[in-house]
């Protein structure tokens, strides 16, 4: 049940992170705060298609 997923940032829009999920306990998009590089901090991130 678990899917790959990547995480968009919300400032840049550049797509960081890829990560997986369980599709089943988190049927929403999920959001979390990673490190941007080209920011140079910490921004939020969510999910993509």
């Amino acid at each position: 049940m678990r899917v790959n997923i990547t995480l968009a940032c919300t400032e840049t829009g550049d797509r960081n992170y890829i990560s997986t999920k369980n599709k089943r306990k988190n049927p929403e998009r999920l959001e979390l705060m990673k490190y941007s590089p080209r920011v140079g901090k910490h921004t939020l991130h969510r999910e993509t298609k």
